[in-house]
């Protein structure tokens, strides 16, 4: 997928424009030369609000997802964020 961007002065010159490119791919709307808003299809919307993730508590846990947690393990591909970690 395309990444458009156009100034906010641009969309709102333009609305039914971008509106119709939307339903196809996002459009970035920057203001001062960033990213502000990014407008996008109801579809791709609720596509995406469908994969929001579900917070659980510990005590929510089963133990099978108790012991997967306790077994996983870290791949190597991973160290390289390992500075993250470092105060």
């Amino acid at each position: 997928m395309s990444k458009l961007s156009v100034t906010s002065a641009e969309f709102q010159k333009a609305f039914g424009r971008y509106r119709e490119v939307a339903q196809r791919e996002p459009v970035t709307i920057t203001n001062h030369g960033r990213d502000s808003l990014v407008l996008l299809s109801a579809d791709e919307y609720h596509r995406l609000k469908r994969r929001d993730r579900v917070a659980l508590r510990v005590e929510d846990l089963s133990e099978e997802d108790i012991h997967a947690i306790l077994t996983a393990e870290i791949p190597p591909e991973a160290s390289q964020y390992d500075h993250e970690m470092s105060s």
